[in-house]
């Protein structure tokens, strides 16, 4: 900044200092508020006070200010200091002090002369614009010299030489060129019957504050007609470009999701017609709220009705029971006396009763201990993942049959008090719940078929849970429907055989499932854009610079900025890791200087770092194997995952400025979680850690803000995108090598994977795809020739 800037601004504080001390007790607010700009435009335009006759010119300064009624010999007692003090500020001449009127003597008054009446001094208004953009012109009179008159379009002083590069030195530069005053501009913008008010006006010429709401865009685009400039040229400097607008009509739609919706709406939204209005509304929530495939339309349907039993106290590596514990040893019927329940109670999510909460416990213990319990057996243990699924899925199948079956969700109405995991070794209760979700959905999915293979893991004979605990019968009831006393009869003089035949049953409808599932959620159909471009590298990282291209001002907006660095490089590693939604979001952080985390303790923590190599002068990721998901692929070979990131398009410059700055603005008072990427912590946040649920929102408001192209505004990156999560990264990397080298243990490199799972799962590898890099090596011969 230069040093005359400084200069000036630390002189406008003194002299609002000086009319806070000097004026303010001699004067009303309103005056005070009329003076104080104006001496503060004589500083920011290096303007002397009107003199007349080498004298302050008190009725020059009254018609500006509008006080022309209350400029009081004492007031201008108190204004005098400031003025003489902004004169030698200025370097120009001291003014001579007031002329005061001579003494007369009184004389009688000469025949025929008439007394000198008092005139009224006439309250100026300032000429203003009226509603059809001609000057509107007071009526009354007016004192002093006359104001300056309105041009529409005024001719510019000089040609525009220059192009500053912020909002604020951008208007201040055009309103020198066209020798407006802030006032002078503030009254030929601002029609009569307007709200909007100079200060705001007077703020963005200080630097102060920026537009933001539709009424200061709209006055914006006025400025910008007066001067001849192009539409858009203001907006385009603004320091914060990805700001949100306030001041739509969004009728009654409620705050939240208006808080949603305004990011994607035009700047002239509120003055389109309805019809326009309601189309854009429409293709808003369609496209980049919800997304528009059927699996999206349906998962937002699903999501309002909530039924699922919660486990709040079961979480991975919970102790467990012993068959000897008090729950499996407790009276048969003992919750026989528990009073009835009312079933219109159960419409949403619920916590598990006690009784199947502690099964729930004893049986994560038995599948994620490192040993298991004396006398037991288990073939093949779950991880954190694994389980935190597991009990989500089963606490929906226990939440439908608890459910009414009046709601809205039609469930079993199955007593809390009577759920137990010794209901799920009778065929009736599986036949009921895969009706249900059948009737839910439409048809089949894998979701079914998984289910079904839990129930076959838990009933299997020496290794299964259930099998292991016969004692959970003595809390299964007979339920109209489902279970039939004589089944728990059966059940009671041969479990295993009771087990044995279910296991078949729910082999048999297993195969049946599969022979007529569909699949409902497309993982490509989101992403189906960037897969069908020749580079979907390249068209992905659109984004990123899309990112970059409306990154706030860091300095006046240290938050929006922080959290815009974090967006671009969630993008960026993701895009060079090929990492798993998991192990992207737990990666560890070692700031340059600090002592790495050892290897040993990063596989006891299950999860990878990022720090800075001295050897490889570079910063690199380090993985142990057991953190992925597939740490037993032929991939890893037991061996860590090691990466130097590379210093290509700034990376390094924003990796530094995120951990050395805006990582800490992000986590302002709250405790250092340790991960590199943490969330934005305000007022009601406690923990900065993301959660799976937290990193797939964040991901995919990325993608709803910065990638998806809004015809509607011309924000967004890539024409017909939709919403995503990070998961979609590795089907991008993956298609993008198999349409460079059709080698499918080349796109397994990328992802940490091996070629026949990237081959089932990954790559969508399309025949004209095949086809093309096939002619690509054939068309060699012909153009050699």
């Amino acid at each position: 900044m230069p040093k005359q800037d400084i200069a000036s601004r630390q002189f406008q504080r003194k002299i609002i200092e000086f009319c806070e001390v000097r004026i303010a007790p001699a004067t009303s607010n309103r005056v005070l508020e009329n003076i104080k700009p104006y001496l503060v435009c004589l500083i920011i335009y290096r303007k002397s006070p009107p003199l007349l006759n080498g004298r302050i010119n008190w009725a020059a300064i009254a018609d500006a200010c509008g006080i022309e009624e209350d400029l009081a010999p004492e007031l201008k007692k108190q204004l005098r200091p400031g003025l003489d003090a902004i004169i030698r500020w200025l370097g120009a001449p001291a003014a001579l002090e007031d002329s005061r009127p001579s003494k007369r003597k009184s004389r009688a008054a000469t025949p025929g002369m008439r007394a000198p009446t008092s005139t009224t001094s006439s309250t100026r208004k300032p000429q203003r614009m009226g509603s059809d953009g001609a000057a509107f012109q007071s009526v009354s009179a007016q004192r002093g010299p006359e104001p300056k008159p309105i041009q529409e379009f005024p001719e510019p002083l000089f040609e525009a030489a220059d192009d500053p590069e912020t909002f604020r030195d951008a208007l201040v530069y055009h309103m020198r060129r066209f020798g407006d005053s802030y006032w002078q501009l503030y009254r030929a913008i601002v029609r009569l019957g307007e709200t909007f008010d100079e200060k705001t006006l007077l703020s963005w010429v200080q630097g102060e504050h920026a537009p933001r709401s539709i009424a200061s865009f709209d006055i914006l685009s006025r400025i910008e007609r007066r001067y001849q400039l192009r539409q858009g040229y203001f907006k385009e400097k603004l320091p914060h470009q990805s700001r949100s607008r306030q001041g739509h009509d969004l009728g009654d739609i409620s705050p939240a999701e208006r808080r949603r919706l305004t990011w994607h709406l035009p700047d002239d939204f509120g003055s389109l017609p309805f019809s326009k209005r309601e189309e854009i509304l429409d293709w808003v929530r369609r496209v980049i709220i919800s997304g528009s495939t059927d699996y999206r339309r349906y998962q937002a349907a699903a999501s309002k009705q909530r039924y699922a039993i919660r486990f709040p106290g079961v979480t991975y590596g919970a102790g467990s029971l012993s068959p000897r514990s008090p729950f499996l040893t407790t009276g048969a019927n003992s919750s026989a006396d528990v009073p009835f329940e009312d079933p219109d109670l159960l419409s949403g999510v619920v916590d598990a009763p006690p009784q199947l909460a502690m099964e729930m416990a004893d049986l994560i213990r038995f599948k994620t201990s490192t040993l298991t319990a004396i006398g037991f057996q288990r073939n093949g243990v779950w991880g954190e993942e694994t389980a935190s699924q597991k009990i989500e899925h089963l606490g929906l199948m226990f939440g439908a049959l608890a459910a009414s079956p009046t709601g809205i969700v039609k469930g079993r109405g199955v007593p809390l008090s009577q759920l137990t995991f010794g209901l799920l070794i009778f065929p009736g209760v599986w036949d009921w719940y895969l009706q249900w979700r059948e009737q839910r959905r439409g048809f089949y999915t894998k979701w079914e078929e998984d289910m079904l293979m839990v129930a076959q893991a838990l009933t299997r004979a020496e290794v299964g849970w259930i099998r292991q605990h016969p004692e959970l019968l003595k809390y299964v009831l007979p339920i109209e429907g489902l279970i039939a006393p004589e089944e728990i009869e059966f059940a009671t003089r041969d479990w295993h055989g009771a087990c044995d035949a279910f296991h078949r049953h729910a082999a048999n409808r297993s195969k049946e499932v599969q022979r007529v599932m569909r699949v409902h959620r497309d993982p490509f159909e989101p992403i189906m854009v960037i897969l069908e471009a020749d580079s979907p590298l390249a068209e992905y990282r659109k984004i990123t610079d899309e990112i970059l291209k409306r990154m706030p001002d860091q300095d006046r907006y240290p938050r929006p900025a922080a959290e815009t660095v974090r967006s671009f490089l969630m993008l960026r590693l993701g895009l060079h890791l090929g990492l798993r939604q998991k192990n992207l979001r737990q990666l560890r952080l070692c700031p340059r200087g600090h002592f790495p985390t050892s290897e040993r303790r990063l596989e006891d923590m299950k999860c990878g770092e990022l720090r800075w190599s001295d050897r490889e002068r570079g910063w690199e990721v380090l993985i142990p194997s057991v953190a992925f998901k597939n740490s037993g692929s032929s991939f890893f070979g037991q061996k860590p995952f090691r990466l130097i990131l590379p210093d290509l398009l700034d990376l390094y410059k924003y990796l530094e400025a995120y951990i050395d700055r805006h990582r800490g603005v992000l986590l302002g008072s709250a405790q250092d979680p340790g991960t590199f990427f943490v969330k934005t912590v305000k007022t009601t946040s406690y923990d900065a850690a993301y959660d799976s649920t937290t990193f797939y929102e964040a991901w995919r408001t990325i993608i709803q803000r910065y990638g998806i192209y809004n015809p509607y505004t011309g924000r967004g990156a890539i024409k017909g995108l939709l919403p995503h999560g990070p998961h979609n990264l590795r089907d991008i990397l993956a298609t993008h090598i198999l349409k460079q080298t059709g080698s499918y243990e080349q796109a397994s490199y990328a992802i940490q994977d091996t070629p026949d799972v990237v081959q089932q799962h990954y790559g969508r590898f399309l025949p004209q795809d095949k086809a093309a890099l096939a002619a690509k090596i054939l068309n060699q011969v012909w153009e050699a020739a």
